[in-house]
């Protein structure tokens, strides 16, 4: 039993030590004629075999429009087989891959393409409202290092395959089999609520592990086939989506390029999913559908939650009503590759619904106090950090930032956990986030958690708010079922009072139809703090 917040996670399994493209191959070698990916909007199907071609061949037009190894390629686009394919074919040739969020606007797209020096981006036309080709040409002029723009649908893909022919097969594997895994293989970049984002960069040895890994914690094999409607250009989606997959001989269904809660449904049902990924408001929304009982998910096995803290009567009703009986809540972050703890598929309910498991293998956690960065002793808050294989190289070209938040070694998450003495984690908010009103600290996931047990109430995000009394007041936002009637202030206090601290009650309550939200399913409560202010003023 643990003393003070620290644990290590011991393995019988060894670390990967080999290139993401030599850890295909093999699959493809063991796996020649399993389905490796589905792309369900285009109805195009891989096997092992067909993928190792098809990468081959978009990593030989690379290579003959002259990328070279440590080369950054751009990626805009949403969920898609190209998408796949540029994943697999970058590491092939060692360009490093930085992904780009499907919803920038120009501004940001900039920030990047110049930030990571991108010589050549390959991008959708367009998706939902976003002209893709419109936006680029705006800012194409001013970013000398960007020599050309491939798009996935249209001649411009035609012509860099056709490209392929000037470069053999043999001059690829050359190119691979001279690649360390501790290249930096890709550049992430995350989903900061102010100013620039910042790119995470991850080695080969990074991701390939953390992949391989996720898909152990749910008992992957070549049988799995894994519904993935989280994108691709996030973690969730390329690490532990995809390459928890290949890393298995498993099988990547993409239900549709966005999220879509019924053609996530449909995919689990046609395909025979055994796995369903999302953040909690997917599932929420899935849960949601007024035909969600039509659809048989009786195939589902397992699946991972994350992105960000799962409601426990949200996981309690995908594990009874949607068959996943071994689902696993996972967390971590863009720079921890992403995922450093895990629940176990044998962990007891509670377990699964209340913690974020325990310490991934190969990796060191500890929840420390923010003064002294010492571990704190069992069951107290303090700032969770993570060390290991896992951890990034660091954020492109900004060494000092990357010094702001690894230090030692250990990578400084900025969430507030507490560890059980049996090691199982639980995040209970973002120090940034902590409430403290006249003098007590209240952590908002406490008082969200108390209010999901409301009858009416779907969903629940509570923050602070200015206060001339107190400092800070807490402020609900709330979103309530279909047909509801509407919730007072007065009425949740009621609802509250003898159960929760009275200082932990909100004073103010929002209702709303959603909330602001990053691409990847967070809450952007630094929004919401703003709007609440113009609200009560």
């Amino acid at each position: 039993m643990l003393a003070t917040s620290y644990s290590n996670g011991v393995s019988s399994l060894p670390l990967l030590g080999e290139t993401i493209d030599a850890n295909l191959r093999r699959a493809v070698a063991t796996h020649p004629d399993r389905e490796a990916v589905v792309d369900r909007a285009t109805a195009r199907r891989l096997t092992y075999h067909q993928l190792d071609e098809a990468v081959d061949e978009l990593a030989r037009g690379l290579m003959a429009r002259g990328v070279g190894a440590g080369d950054r390629v751009g990626i805009w686009a949403p969920n898609c087989l190209q998408w796949f394919l540029v994943q697999y074919a970058t590491a092939r040739i060692g360009a490093i891959l930085v992904n780009i969020n499907p919803a920038y606007r120009t501004h940001e797209l900039e920030y990047v393409l110049r930030q990571a020096e991108i010589g050549t981006l390959i991008s959708a036309e367009q998706f939902k409202t976003s002209d893709y080709r419109a936006m680029i040409e705006q800012v194409r002029g001013g970013l000398p290092a960007l020599r050309e723009v491939v798009y996935t649908d249209g001649p411009t893909w035609t012509a860099l395959l056709a490209d392929a022919a000037g470069v053999s097969s043999a001059q690829v594997a050359e190119r691979s089999a001279g690649l360390s895994f501790d290249d930096p293989i890709n550049i992430q970049y995350t989903s900061g609520t102010t100013g620039f984002p910042k790119g995470a960069t991850l080695s080969h040895h990074n991701i390939l592990n953390n992949g391989f890994f996720v898909g152990e914690g749910m008992r992957y094999t070549h049988e799995d086939r894994i519904c993935v409607p989280v994108p691709f250009y996030h973690c969730f989606g390329m690490v532990m989506g995809n390459l928890a997959a290949t890393s298995h001989g498993a099988c990547v269904v993409i239900p549709a390029p966005g999220f879509d809660p019924a053609a996530s449904l449909e995919a689990v049902q046609d395909e025979r999913c055994t796995s369903l990924y999302g953040v909690p408001t997917m599932f929420i929304a899935e849960l949601g559908l007024p035909d969600f009982a039509d659809y048989d998910l009786s195939s589902l096995r397992t699946g991972c939650m994350a992105g960000s803290p799962c409601p426990v009567e949200v996981m309690k009703r995908v594990i009874n009503e949607m068959h996943m009986a071994e689902v696993t809540i996972a967390y971590g972050m863009t720079e921890t590759s992403p995922v450093s703890t895990q629940t176990g598929a044998d962990d007891e309910l509670d377990r699964r619904v209340a913690t974020v498991g325990r310490v991934h293998p190969h990796v060191e956690v500890q929840v420390v106090d923010p003064e002294t960065d010492l571990p704190v002793p069992v069951g107290t808050p303090g700032e969770l950090c993570t060390r290991g294989y896992s951890v990034m190289i660091g954020y492109w070209n900004e060494p000092e930032k990357t010094a702001d938040v690894l230090r030692r070694g250990w990578m400084h998450t900025g969430d507030l956990a507490t560890m059980d003495a049996d090691g199982y984690l639980n995040i209970v908010g973002r120090i940034k986030d902590m409430v403290i009103r006249g003098g007590e600290n209240i952590y908002p996931r406490e008082v969200e958690e108390f209010l999901y047990t409301h009858p009416d109430v779907v969903d629940a995000q509570v923050i602070g708010v200015p206060d001339e009394r107190f400092g800070e007041e807490l402020m609900a936002w709330i979103r309530l079922r279909e047909g509801a009637e509407p919730l007072t202030a007065e009425a949740l206090r009621e609802f509250c009072t003898g159960k929760l601290a009275h200082y932990k009650i909100p004073r103010y309550v929002h209702l709303v139809d959603a909330f602001p939200m990053t691409v990847t399913g967070k809450v952007r409560k630094v929004q919401m703090r703003e709007e609440s202010i113009a609200l009560l003023s």
